[in-house]
C-alpha cells in the first residue's frame, strides 16, 4: 500500500514539473514578445535612438531567457531526480 501511494506521488510531480516548464516557457515567450514590440514602437518613434534601444532590447531578453532557462532546469532537476 505505502508503495504505491508514494508511485502515485512521484507522477503527480512529474505532472507538477511539466506543467512547471510549460508555465515558464509561455511566461518567458510572452515577455521577450512584449520586450520587442516595446523595442519596435520605441525605434518607429525616434529612429536616431534605434542603437540604444536594440542593445537595452538584447540585454532585457537575454535575462528574461535566463529566468526562463532557470526556471526549466529547476522543473528538470524535479522530474528527474
Amino acid at each position: 500500500m505505502i508503495l504505491l501511494e508514494a508511485a502515485a506521488g512521484v507522477g503527480l510531480a512529474k505532472f507538477g514539473a511539466a506543467i512547471g516548464a510549460a508555465i515558464a516557457v509561455i511566461g518567458a515567450a510572452i515577455g521577450i514578445g512584449n520586450i520587442g514590440k516595446s523595442a519596435v514602437e520605441s525605434i518607429a518613434r525616434q529612429p536616431s535612438a534605434a542603437g540604444d534601444i536594440r542593445s537595452a532590447m538584447i540585454l532585457s531578453a537575454a535575462f528574461v531567457e535566463g529566468c526562463g532557462l532557470f526556471a526549466i532546469v529547476v522543473c528538470a532537476l524535479t522530474l528527474f531526480l
